[in-house]
């Protein structure tokens, strides 16, 4: 036990219990479906955590390697969950099926339901404080699920993803929802692109949603009482726009910043500075 303890003083992975070492941020957790990594603060007391969804061609042992992000998270005191998507067909990496036109092999609601109630068990969790996030497709993926099972999580942080076309004509209920998107983004704009057919006019073209739109979606879905923003704060990293005026326990806030398709430095304690700034439900 004690050569236990002494490992755990230098490692990020879930060192709070033997039983955690069965799986960590090397060792795949199975569940239904699927599996996922995970790595956690060295306590053993009951933590928040982040969900964070890889982009396409990624995955989960990609998403953790984003050592910046993880050890912000994980210097705050949350665990750092990152599920994998299924195998793509004809190429490299994984990919989530969200999109309506592309029915996915497995229900991925249900999947990334099923690594949250897994890990809330296995590395002692506090389920109350877990919230979804995401980058490019995997922000897409964190809109959806909002979308569809608002009550999933206690929060959601899409990042360079949101919903596509056609956008969804309503969502299931109000959510506390931080959209980080890059000013310069050409990957996905935030005008949204079109990736397959002629051109926007085409029905049968696929094409990314106008981040704006999906904005409008989320004022609609948290009643908020205006179509601008209440608030505007400027700051050189970031420039944001609040929606204040909603459906009580709803919050909603774009956060714009100069860059283009990538993770932009200082995004996870942005993410954990709005978080814990949320009033309580």
């Amino acid at each position: 036990m004690r050569v236990f303890t002494l490992l755990c003083m230098f490692s990020i992975s879930l060192c709070f219990s033997q039983q955690a070492i069965s799986c960590s941020g090397s060792t795949a957790c199975e569940v239904d479906e699927g599996e996922y990594f995970a790595v956690r603060p060295d306590t053993d007391k009951p933590v928040p955590a982040i969900v964070f969804i890889h982009g396409f061609g990624g995955s989960a042992k990609g998403a953790l390697g984003r050592r910046s992000m993880v050890n912000t998270f994980l210097e705050k005191g949350y665990a750092v969950i990152a599920p994998n998507g299924t195998r793509r067909e004809n190429g490299g990496g994984r990919r989530w099926a969200f999109h309506p036109w592309f029915p996915s092999s497995r229900d991925e609601i249900a999947f990334i339901q099923s690594v949250r109630d897994h890990a809330i068990t296995q590395f002692n969790l506090d389920s109350e404080r877990i919230l979804l996030g995401g980058f490019s497709i995997g922000g897409s993926m964190t809109a959806y699920l909002a979308c569809a099972a608002p009550k999933s999580f206690s929060a959601y942080a899409p990042l360079g993803g949101n919903f596509w076309r056609p956008h969804p004509v309503e969502c299931e209920g109000p959510v506390r929802m931080l959209h980080t998107h890059g000013w310069r983004d050409g990957t996905v704009p935030l005008e949204g692109r079109v990736l397959r057919g002629d051109d926007s006019r085409d029905p049968n073209a696929l094409i990314q949603g106008d981040i704006f739109h999906a904005m409008s979606i989320w004022r609609e879905t948290n009643g908020c009482y205006q179509l601008k923003a209440d608030s505007f704060v400027t700051e050189p990293d970031y420039w944001h726009r609040r929606w204040e005026r909603c459906k009580p326990g709803s919050a909603l806030e774009l956060a714009l910043y100069p860059g283009g398709h990538a993770m932009p430095k200082g995004w996870a304690p942005l993410v954990v500075t709005w978080y814990e700034g949320l009033p309580e439900k």
